[in-house]
């Protein structure tokens, strides 16, 4: 027996069931609307859901009761929860009373009340946001509703994301503060910069690591400089030089260190210039070159060789064209997270 959640709204997802078998099209516009199981918790709006959307996508050009009762034939389970729920009648009525012009809203219902089991699963309290217990006080349930319905889901997001970092600021990041007099444990600190000078990982370029010493943990450096004159260059350059270890330099391939793991967040490029762009400064191959498919003599051996170290190198990319900093945040939280990232790099 499936666990009930307080997070249903069963009159949004069988609307959004209705629209999507009668308008199956609905379904190509991925940058706007996207699916997943989570969404539907009774087994027969998973079946129904599922079938449509898997006859669209294998490219029926017209879905109906017999078209999904002939593709649930070929799998018995899907079948018989079809037919103890009678799904045929289920689904009927869900195309009459589905309405074109109110999907949008509650597609929003829909997302909105995944992302609630979401939290509810990892065994959050959510009353403070969203109490479905309170059935008395008809206003302040209005007010909830009115708000519910009026964030997006990445703000209802963000507000309980919000919460869980003030207990962590609160708990967690102040627990190291420092205070006190300006010149306690300054000899303890001398003594320690002078037995291990504070130096990070090497950067490409002397002058750069002259300035900034390096990489060095947990520091944010800052380049500044007009468009067009080579930020983004010179930032792959570091990324690559730091991820990869080996690189063509002065007519041979030389070793740059231990290759570390490297976390690249682009805003304007797509992943193919940025790799085309990393090849050409591992293999010292013009990216003209590249771009075009047109080697001088070596060239391709040399690009060849790049594409490889770029393939076993731990530089993870993510792409952000439209990003906020909340956006980025979790792009460095899920790199350290999952690929022990150590630095980061953000045109």
């Amino acid at each position: 027996m499936r666990q009930v959640s307080k997070y249903e709204d069963r009159a949004a997802v069988n609307h959004v069931i209705g629209n999507i078998y009668n308008n199956p099209e609905l379904l190509d516009i991925t940058d706007k609307y996207f699916f997943n199981e989570d969404d539907f918790t009774e087994d027969i709006k998973k079946v129904l859901f599922g079938s449509i959307y898997n006859l669209h996508l294998l490219g029926n050009t017209e879905i109906n009761l017999t078209s999904i009762e002939d593709y649930l034939s070929q799998r018995p389970k899907s079948l018989a929860v079809y037919k103890a729920n009678n799904g045929d009648k289920f689904l009927l009525e869900c195309s009459e009373n589905a309405n074109t012009s109110t999907f949008e809203y509650y597609y929003g219902r829909v997302k909105k009340m995944t992302l609630l089991r979401g939290y509810e699963n990892i065994g959050m309290d959510l009353s403070w946001f969203y109490d479905t217990d309170n059935i008395f006080d008809q206003k302040k349930k209005q007010e909830q509703e009115d708000r519910f319905d009026n964030l997006t889901l990445e703000e209802i997001a963000n507000l309980i994301d919000d919460k869980i970092l003030c207990i962590k600021e609160k708990y967690v990041e102040n627990a190291g503060d420092e205070g006190g007099q300006a010149g306690e444990g300054i000899d303890e600190l001398l003594q320690d910069l002078r037995e291990n000078p504070e130096i990070g990982y090497p950067l490409y370029g002397s002058y750069i690591n002259t300035i900034v010493r390096g990489a060095r943990l947990k520091k944010f450096y800052l380049r500044s400089a007009a468009t067009g004159v080579g930020k983004t260059r010179s930032m792959i350059g570091d990324a690559c030089y730091i991820g990869c270890g080996e690189m063509f330099v002065d007519g041979k391939w030389v070793q740059t260190g231990k290759p570390e793991p490297v976390l690249y967040i682009a805003t304007e490029q797509d992943k193919s210039e940025i790799q085309t762009m990393m090849i050409a400064f591992l293999s010292g191959v013009n990216e003209e070159h590249i771009v075009m498919g047109e080697y001088e003599p070596g060239e391709w051996e040399r690009v060849g060789r790049a594409a490889a170290i770029l393939k076993r190198a731990p530089i993870y990319f993510e792409s952000l064209p439209d990003f906020s900093l909340k956006d980025i945040e979790s792009k460095i939280k899920r790199g350290i997270r999952e690929h022990n990232v150590k630095y980061v790099f953000n045109p």
